[in-house]
C-alpha cells in the first residue's frame, strides 16, 4: 500500500476544488463546533473531504469510513462519522451560504433581476408525507441559486420569507399569489409576476367592483394576449397591477381539465363551475409597468420552469429527494451538505465557462490585454 502522503497527493484535484471554497472555511470548522472533540481526523480539510464522500458521492456511512481509511483521510467508525456529520450542521450551512454570497447574493446585478421562487419537499425514511421543505430562489439572469431556506413541514410557502431588493422581479406559482405576499414584495420596491387563484387573490376594477374573469375572457383568441388594469387589496391599501391572460389551445385545455378532474377525484370533490370555465385560459398578474408588453411578461414567466429543473437535478443527481436520516440535527446537516455540494457544482460549471488549458484557476483577477 502507498504511504499516506502519496495516496493524498494522488488526489490532486482537491487543490482545484478547494480554490472554490470561501475564505476562512477552515477556521469556521473550529468555531462552529465541527471539530469539537474530533477523533480519527486531523483537521478541517480531511473532515470536509470525508463528508463529501458521503454527501456528493452518495456512499453510505459504512462505505464512507472504509474509503476514508483506504485513502488515509481518517480512521473512524460509521457511528463516529454520523456524530461528526451532526456536529458539522452549522459549518455546512455556513459553507453553502458563503458560496451563495460569492455568486452575488448581496449585490443584485444591474437592471432587473428575475427570480423564480418555489419549494420542494424532502421525506425521511418510511415517511408518507412531508418532513422537510426547501424554499429556493433561482436567479434567472444567470441560473444561480441566490437564496435558500430549510424548514420543517410547518414552514409554509410564502414570499414573506424571501429577502427582496429594489429591482427584483419575483416569479411564483399560484400558492404565492396572496395579498400579504404581494404586499411584502412591493413594500421592498420589488415587482411580481405571479399566477393567481381567483379566490386567493381577488382582483378589482377601477370602480371597486370585482373583476369578472369569465365574462372578460370569453373574447380572447388563441395567440392574442390581453391585459386589464386591476388592483388587489391588503390592509386597506391598493396593490396596483395588470391582469394578463391568453387563451390556451384545445389540447392544452383538455389536459388542464383532465388534471383538474383527476385531482378532484382523489380528494373526492367536484370541480367548481368557475374553475371549469376558466380552464381554457392562462392568466397571471404583474406589477411591472406598461412598458413591458403582455407577451414579454408571459415569456418571462415561462422561464420559471427553470427552478423545477434545478430541483430535478438535485434530486436525480445528488439524491436530494429522499432523506436517509431520522435524527433532526443530522437531517439538517445532510440537507445543508447537499445544498453546499449543489452550489459548489454551480461554481465549477461557471468556472468551466472560462476554461484554461493548464487546468486550474489562477489567483487574482485577469488583467485586460490593453
Amino acid at each position: 500500500m502507498l504511504p499516506k502522503e502519496q495516496r493524498l497527493a494522488d488526489l490532486d484535484d482537491w487543490s482545484v476544488l478547494a480554490s472554490f471554497l470561501p475564505t476562512g472555511w477552515q477556521e469556521q470548522a473550529k468555531t462552529s463546533g465541527a471539530l469539537t472533540r474530533a477523533r480519527g481526523v486531523s483537521g478541517p480539510e480531511p473532515l470536509l473531504r470525508i463528508l463529501l464522500i458521503h454527501l456528493a458521492n452518495g456512499h453510505s456511512l459504512a462505505e464512507t469510513v472504509v474509503r476514508a481509511s483506504q485513502t488515509g483521510l481518517g480512521d473512524m467508525t460509521a457511528v463516529a462519522l454520523f456524530k461528526r456529520l451532526r456536529a458539522s450542521e452549522h459549518w455546512l450551512q455556513w459553507l453553502a451560504k458563503e458560496l451563495g454570497i460569492a455568486r452575488g447574493w448581496e449585490l443584485p446585478a444591474g437592471g432587473l433581476r428575475y427570480r423564480a421562487i418555489d419549494a420542494t419537499v424532502v421525506s425521511e425514511p418510511g415517511s408518507t408525507g412531508t418532513d422537510w421543505r426547501l424554499h429556493y430562489s433561482l436567479c434567472l439572469n444567470d441560473l444561480r441559486c441566490d437564496f435558500f431556506e430549510i424548514t420543517d413541514v410547518r414552514g409554509g410557502e410564502t414570499w414573506r420569507r424571501i429577502p427582496v431588493s429594489e429591482g427584483d422581479v419575483l416569479l411564483g406559482d399560484r400558492i404565492y399569489g396572496t395579498p400579504t405576499g404581494v404586499a411584502h414584495v412591493l413594500g421592498a420596491k420589488g415587482e411580481v409576476i405571479v399566477r393567481i387563484n381567483h379566490r386567493a387573490l381577488p382582483l378589482f376594477e377601477s370602480d371597486g367592483k370585482s373583476f369578472p374573469m369569465s365574462q372578460r375572457f370569453r373574447k380572447l383568441r388563441v395567440g392574442r394576449p390581453q391585459q386589464w388594469n386591476t388592483f388587489a387589496i391588503h390592509d386597506g391599501r391598493r396593490l396596483n397591477g395588470r391582469l394578463i391572460a391568453v387563451k390556451r389551445g384545445a389540447e392544452a385545455t383538455r389536459l388542464v381539465r383532465k388534471r383538474m378532474s383527476r385531482k378532484a377525484s382523489r380528494k373526492q370533490e367536484k370541480v367548481s363551475q368557475e374553475s371549469w370555465r376558466l380552464a381554457p385560459y392562462f392568466f397571471l398578474w404583474t406589477s411591472l409597468p406598461d412598458q413591458f408588453e403582455p407577451s414579454q411578461i408571459l415569456e418571462a414567466y415561462r422561464l420559471r420552469w427553470q427552478v423545477e429543473l434545478a430541483f430535478k437535478r438535485m434530486k436525480s443527481i445528488l439524491g436530494f429527494g429522499h432523506l436517509p436520516k431520522k435524527d433532526p440535527a443530522s437531517a439538517r446537516a445532510w440537507l445543508h451538505g447537499k445544498l453546499f455540494v449543489s452550489l459548489l457544482a454551480e461554481h465549477l460549471i461557471a468556472a468551466a465557462d472560462a476554461f484554461s488549458p493548464w487546468g486550474y484557476r489562477l489567483k487574482g483577477k485577469a488583467q485586460p490585454l490593453a
